[in-house]
């Protein structure tokens, strides 16, 4: 995999061709080239695409496609929002760069860089797009990360997103919270934190520093009331644990200056008479 080449970006990979221009690029029929399988973006704003209409057709397409030949027939490597809107400008033909590709890895590797370079992914999008890479493909996070020309703690802090619960990246997805918000949203642990913190965010409009202020807080709070709870006085413990001997059931006991309260749990009914017996002395009191 020639990651070296990837991490410098497209412009590395593309060659002049025999009866192109000096900058490599040739002209093709639109409608020979498909769209690329492993795009890694997946959503196209519709208003962006529009103004790119426009001013293809009163200006061209100024940036050429990056294609792949495979068996006589083109795919997108990159430029797939630009072939798009061309064809929806009317274009018969279209400039591009025609490259060789070893394999689908190394495709997906170009297709991420150039969004990534052009900052077209949101963050969903972009984690999606190192989780293909690092699990259908088999390159290493510190693989990625090289291809990519991004550190490995970006990749790894990336796909971490991918843990958040479905309604969290969605909202990531749709620009109402960012890659921050999600990162701060994911030391809560549990999903039901998570979707507390989400909604605290959504509607109180909280920064990503009130967010990880408010983790932060909730964290902390959760961490003192079950240090609290584990603060069992040893006299109160022992007695509780005579109680378990003498009933052969679960006794839960709470003492606080001078009141509290006694739970006998019981799993039957000849479990209830048992301990009904124990604690009456086997008194009748029909």
């Amino acid at each position: 995999m020639p990651s070296n080449r990837l991490g410098k970006g497209l412009e590395a990979l593309i060659r002049p061709q025999e009866g192109t221009s000096s900058t490599g690029a040739q002209m093709i029929n639109i409608n020979n080239i498909s769209p690329n399988p492993n795009q890694p973006r997946q959503q196209f704003d519709e208003d962006a695409l529009q103004e790119l209409v426009a001013s293809i057709k009163q200006k061209g397409l100024l940036t050429p496609i990056t294609i792949r030949e495979i068996d006589g027939k083109y795919v997108v490597v990159a430029g797939e929002r630009r072939l798009r809107a061309a064809k929806l400008a009317g274009l018969k033909e279209v400039p591009v760069y025609n490259i060789e590709v070893k394999n689908d890895a190394e495709m997906m590797e170009m297709a991420l860089i150039e969004n990534i370079q052009r900052e077209n992914l949101n963050p969903i999008e972009e984690a999606e797009a190192y989780a293909v890479l690092n699990s259908k493909y088999g390159l290493s996070q510190e693989a990625v990360a090289k291809s990519v020309g991004k550190k490995r703690v970006t990749v790894t802090n990336s796909l971490r997103l991918l843990k958040l619960p479905s309604e969290i990246k969605k909202s990531i997805k749709m620009g109402e919270i960012s890659a921050g918000h999600g990162r701060a949203i994911l030391t809560m642990k549990t999903n039901h934190a998570m979707i507390k913190l989400w909604r605290q965010i959504i509607t109180k409009n909280l920064s990503v520093r009130g967010a990880e202020a408010f983790a932060k807080s909730e964290v902390s709070q959760k961490s003192a009331n079950s240090k609290r709870k584990n603060e069992i006085d040893p006299r109160i413990k022992h007695l509780e644990d005579e109680l378990i001997s003498a009933l052969g059931t679960k006794v839960k006991l709470t003492y606080n200056k001078g009141t509290g309260k006694i739970v006998v749990n019981y799993f039957s009914d000849d479990d209830f008479e048992r301990i009904f017996a124990l604690l009456t002395e086997g008194k009748d009191i029909s």
